[in-house]
């Protein structure tokens, strides 16, 4: 039997504009953002909307201006279309849990940004950043960074797809890594710094750990309503104890996106949703399994176009 999955974008897929037409024609979508714009503290509705971009690539902002955006989505989508399991990268795994009923829309957003300012100070206090290597194998980025992390800390942070992965440390260990990737035997073509603020799924997030273990411990939890495969171990999760040892667990594990969707397929599905802005879970998708169908919906255009609206 063929399932459907709803995959949750993460950090990278922001866009300043996401949301705008939907808080514009639709009052569901207003009384979000509204409520949005309270729990933050800040209007999140205007940095979402209208930027300026730097401010909305600021992981307190980003984090949960992407949690709102597919939020919103998939209460739109409403029953029109069901999703058998879920699945979010990064954030997008927080988005995976509230649509899977784990958590409301508010616990949900408080935890986001407790886990977005966490992730900014963390940034701040141990400086760190990422790169993506392309086109080299698991065993190569993995021996890589074992040789790179002579100069700090340096480790595989994202396992997207064949072929692309991403690194995530200190500052001089990625530049050591990207020079390494680039030179024999390795040869690889494209190793580049990503704009991020922060060293994400490392170990230099161990000053944001502590907190956000502290409040995922304090979060009512409640059996999701469908399996949520987690980034740790890519494997389906039922039970509120792995879901919150696993959302702990994330934040300095590397995140195993390729496997998720390995075994998602593995567990029937064939068809993918990403709800959210942008589209770079499904050109990962299509990368790990070119055969799955893959559908966006990220704006008002899309649901019109699926009959929804």
């Amino acid at each position: 039997m063929s399932k459907i999955a709803f995959v949750f974008p993460g950090q990278g897929s922001q866009a300043v504009g996401m949301g705008k037409d939907l808080y514009e024609n639709l009052e569901i979508a207003r009384e979000l953002y509204k409520l949005a714009d309270e729990i933050m503290g800040v209007k999140l509705s205007e940095i979402s909307f209208n930027g300026p971009a730097e401010e909305l690539k600021q992981t307190n902002f980003t984090q949960p201006a992407l949690y709102v955006h597919s939020y919103i989505l998939t209460k739109l989508i409403n029953d029109n279309i069901k999703a058998e399991c879920t699945a979010g990268h990064s954030l997008g795994e927080y988005t995976a849990n509230a649509y899977a009923g784990t958590f409301g829309f508010e616990d949900g957003l408080r935890i986001v940004k407790t886990r977005g300012i966490l992730m900014k100070n963390s940034g701040t206090i141990a400086q760190g950043t990422m790169a993506a290597l392309i086109g080299l194998t698991k065993e190569q980025v993995i021996e890589i960074c074992n040789k790179a992390s002579a100069d700090g800390v340096v480790q595989a942070a994202n396992f997207n797809c064949p072929g692309q992965i991403v690194i995530s440390g200190e500052v001089k260990a990625i530049e050591s890594a990207i020079k390494i990737a680039k030179d024999a035997p390795y040869n690889c073509k494209i190793a580049k710094k990503l704009e991020v603020s922060g060293a994400f799924h490392s170990e230099l997030m161990r000053t944001a750990d502590k907190d956000l273990r502290d409040a995922l411990d304090n979060m009512q939890l409640n059996e999701p309503s469908i399996p949520v495969y987690n980034n740790t171990t890519g494997e389906p999760l039922k039970d509120t104890d792995n879901i919150r040892k696993a959302l702990k667990e994330q934040l300095t594990s590397p995140v195993l996106w390729e496997l998720s969707v390995l075994n998602m397929i593995r567990d029937g599905v064939s068809k993918f949703y990403e709800i959210g802005s942008g589209k770079v879970l499904t050109g990962l998708i299509k990368k790990i399994s070119p055969d799955v169908e893959t559908i966006n919906i990220s704006c008002l255009e899309d649901l019109k176009n699926l009959g929804i609206l």
